[in-house]
């Protein structure tokens, strides 16, 4: 109900009730965004605000923050138009139930709930088709450049290895710089400022248990801070993040509560270790579409080689044909030992949905048209290259985030960009 209010509030509201509904708000390229497309997106990010507890800002603020997020969407959807890469509406509507089914609903189930929220499902629905173009996107222009080195995986395994382990629980002591009930900002300042003191002197190497016994506000004070071992699922939400991401004996920046400013120390942790994982030798015939060859030809030609090896042809000899993937065509199409990620989903989805000596129906992938033949599986359980293994997903992701900022950066400096948020006649 409070989130209905808040979005009513907010489509009521004199700014939005002057400006015509459709006004040109920002040209991107040879594209327009228009009013209604920006409200769209509010009454998208307004339950993402609400869910996280996040306060929403100043209507104008808003604005400005969702018109930025959309004319990246908008940018990223042009250059993926450039590229030929599209959503169908069997990608779509299995997304679509995946979302619902995460969620314990039906998509009928889901559709109601978020219209019962304000939010129109077919601006849900179409936002979902956006996320997904632009992962498509993201990974052929980015994640497939991205390179961790062995040395790399070495030194992360020397510093973060406790953040690889599947915790079960963690150990954590805790300071408190408190705050009086409604603090004056002068106090909020003044404590803010002790907390962060006391993090410098901790990272310098004092010991938690004496800091914490001579500066905690806290309850367990004169115990060292310490608050003992949690179960994962009864960690207290300050310290949720923390106990996920951060590694024995690190300590968390201030958090701030209306008690005052937190410091969390992860003192220990008990973890399993990584599960065994299981791994597919793989080959494949990759065709891509381009001026010359559509979306049909690339399927029909992915058919006809498929039945010749149904037929009996050597699928290696086919592959070194007609592959279009040159890292792998002189090699009959093997991909090698695949693990779990290495992959993008549509293809890791084929894959596993095949039986060994199996070969798939053609799919399609951000790269193009696929065929993939499954030749064996085996568990991998050899603990230190599951680490190794984890380790470079760690990395791969930590790299993956930076690229896409950046590639999105020189998007949107390279980019055409008018914006006409704050002109009179909007």
């Amino acid at each position: 109900m409070l989130l209905l209010c808040t979005l009513l509030a907010l489509a009521g509201s004199p700014a939005l009730a002057s400006r015509p509904l459709d006004s040109i708000v920002a040209v991107v390229n040879n594209d327009v965004i228009v009013h209604s497309e920006l409200q769209a997106e509010i009454d998208l990010v307004l339950p993402e605000l609400q869910a996280r507890g996040t306060n929403i800002p100043s209507r104008e603020v808003l604005e400005k923050q969702v018109l930025e997020r959309l004319i990246l969407k908008r940018l990223q959807v042009q250059q993926a138009e450039q590229l030929g890469i599209e959503v169908d509406e069997e990608t779509l509507t299995e997304a679509l139930n995946g979302i619902a089914a995460r969620n314990g609903l039906s998509l009928e189930e889901l559709r109601l709930t978020l219209e019962q929220n304000g939010v129109d499902f077919d601006n849900f629905r179409e936002d979902t088709r956006s996320q997904i173009l632009t992962s498509q996107l993201q990974q052929q222009a980015v994640m497939r450049n991205i390179r961790v080195s062995d040395a790399e995986v070495d030194r992360f395994l020397e510093q973060e290895a406790d953040t690889l382990i599947q915790r079960r629980e963690v150990k954590l002591q805790h300071i408190l710089v408190a705050l009086p009930d409604g603090p004056t900002a002068s106090q909020v300042a003044a404590a803010r400022s002790k907390a962060q003191g006391l993090l410098r002197r901790l990272r310098d190497g004092a010991d938690f248990a004496s800091i914490a016994a001579a500066q905690s506000d806290g309850r367990r004070a004169l115990d060292g801070g310490d608050l003992g071992w949690f179960p994962m699922a009864e960690v207290p939400t300050l310290a949720v993040e923390a106990s996920q991401t951060l590694a024995k004996g690190e300590v968390t920046d201030p958090i701030k509560s209306p008690s005052g400013f937190h410091l969390i120390k992860i003192a220990d942790i008990k973890g399993d270790d990584p599960e065994p994982v299981r791994q597919t030798q793989a080959r494949h015939i990759l065709i891509r579409t381009n001026e010359m060859v559509s979306e049909d030809d690339a399927r029909r030609r992915l058919e006809q080689l498929r039945l010749r090896i149904l037929g009996g042809d050597d699928f290696a000899t086919l592959a070194r044909a007609h592959s279009d993937d040159t890292g792998t065509a002189l090699k009959g199409g093997d991909l090698g030992w695949v693990d779990p990620g290495d992959t993008v989903p549509e293809f890791e989805e084929a894959m596993d949905a095949l039986a060994p000596g199996e070969v798939s129906q053609p799919f399609r992938s951000p790269f193009g048209w696929h065929i993939v033949q499954v030749q064996e599986r085996r568990q991998q359980d050899t603990t230190d290259e599951l680490l190794r293994m984890k380790a470079e997903a760690a990395l791969r992701q930590r790299k993956a985030e930076e690229a896409t900022d950046i590639w999105l950066r020189q998007l949107r400096d390279e980019a055409y960009v008018d914006l006409r948020l704050d002109q009179g006649d909007y």
